[in-house]
């Protein structure tokens, strides 16, 4: 779903005339800061002009904004005035002020509007007046008009498993095992480094149509392509004893053309699913092709109980194993002993605390054994209690030792 929002402004516009009669007398009479006032409603708005007919010999003009805190946000207005009188062409231009309004007394600039020594002299008292034409506008913000156009997902990838099972276009043919691929070499060179190396660096397969490969199942390399055009692996999402040999094919295949992320794939599936049976397989594959994560999760299974270690010693796949990857034997090796090495401090732990249990003074009860040798100070009874006791605990300790052991491997 995309959406797409327009904002769109609209005005609203309000023109009075405001007439002072009299002018001269009372511009005269008033004081500076005295002002005649006019109010009138705009769009809801309540303002205010402010005429100073006696400011420094001048005519100022000021508007003030008078609605509710409540009711306003940031109201955007102008102030147009023009000096409405005969004989006054050259003065009459309208000018214009703005300014942002956001709460009440808000108000513009004073702004000049005649120098009062240019206004003409009436000839008569129904002459003597001052007309000024304001116009007020407001800048309105309208709400967000959201457009939402349903986007269809992406078939991108059905696209171009359509392009590779067509092969329309296609200017490479594999040849596996007397099954012949047509694929393209653009396409497959973006997504393998190795295989843009082969088609467009200085190897022999850059100007050859037709590419022979070796060492790799068929069906392995049809998924392999599947993937490359697609980025998805179908074959993969069914049971792992259903999908294992083709995982393991497929995990060689993506290390051999640099699919990093097929070879994560097809590490993560092995990795659900290890058994007696393909646990010396796989932990061959791994070794082989570098998969640390498949790598552990394989000699943890095989360590994990001495009847399970048996078991999987006593496949034919372990004697592969044994002959492939003598490294891996090591690896099952040091993990063994470093669990050992583990149950070692365990016993010792063990240990110390039965004797901080029975004498918690370590020193002192050293010292006792050895002033007691020779019988010197305690009679013989006393002496072969003590060794009595002392024969228990090791005897304890062994056993717990033993038992550590049982549940350590």
């Amino acid at each position: 779903m995309a959406s797409a929002c327009t904002n769109a402004t609209t005005t609203v516009r309000s023109v009075r005339l405001f007439r002072i009669d009299g002018f001269s007398l009372v511009s005269s009479t008033m004081g500076h800061d005295e002002c005649f006032k006019f109010r009138w409603d705009v769009d809801g708005y309540e303002w205010e002009l402010h005429c100073f007919p006696s400011y420094f010999s001048a005519v100022w003009l000021k508007l003030m904004f008078l609605s509710d805190a409540d009711a306003t946000c940031n109201v955007r207005a102008s102030l147009g005035y023009l000096l409405v009188h005969p004989g006054l062409d050259g003065l009459s231009q309208e000018r214009r002020t703005s300014d942002v309004f956001k709460r009440p007394n808000d108000c513009t600039q004073q702004v000049y509007l005649v120098n009062k020594v240019d206004l003409p002299v009436p000839s008569r008292s129904s002459d003597d007046h001052l007309t000024v034409q304001c116009t007020i506008t407001i800048l309105k913000d309208l709400p967000e008009v959201t457009t939402s156009v349903p986007v269809p997902t992406s078939n991108l990838h059905l696209h171009f498993g359509e392009l590779l099972r067509s092969g329309t276009g296609a200017d490479v043919t594999f040849l596996v095992s007397g099954e012949s691929f047509l694929a393209h070499k653009l396409i497959l060179a973006a997504r393998s480094p190795v295989l843009m190396a082969e088609f467009f660096g200085h190897m022999r397969e850059a100007s050859s149509p037709n590419v022979v490969i070796e060492d790799m199942e068929p069906a392995a390399f049809k998924v392999m392509l599947h993937f490359l055009y697609t980025d998805t692996v179908p074959e993969l999402d069914h049971e792992l004893q259903a999908v294992a040999p083709m995982a393991q094919h497929l995990l060689a295949a993506a290390d051999r053309y640099g699919l990093d992320r097929l070879k994560v794939l097809c590490e993560g599936k092995l990795s659900g699913g290890i058994t007696i049976d393909t646990a010396a397989t796989t932990l061959a594959l791994a070794e082989q092709h570098n998969c640390s994560h498949l790598k552990a999760k394989c000699i943890e299974f095989i360590i994990s109980t001495p009847a399970v270690f048996d078991a999987v010693v006593a496949t034919e796949g372990y004697r592969h194993l044994e002959a492939s990857c003598p490294s891996a034997l090591t690896s099952i090796l040091l993990s063994m002993r470093g669990r050992r090495l583990k149950t070692n401090i365990f016993c010792e732990n063990l240990a110390r605390f039965m004797l901080a249990v029975f004498f918690p003074n370590i020193r002192d009860f050293c010292l006792y054994i050895q002033s007691i040798k020779g019988f010197s100070r305690i009679g013989k009874n006393h002496y072969m209690l003590i060794q009595q006791v002392a024969r228990w605990i090791l005897d304890l300790v062994g056993r717990l030792r033993r038992v550590a052991l049982l549940l350590a491997f």
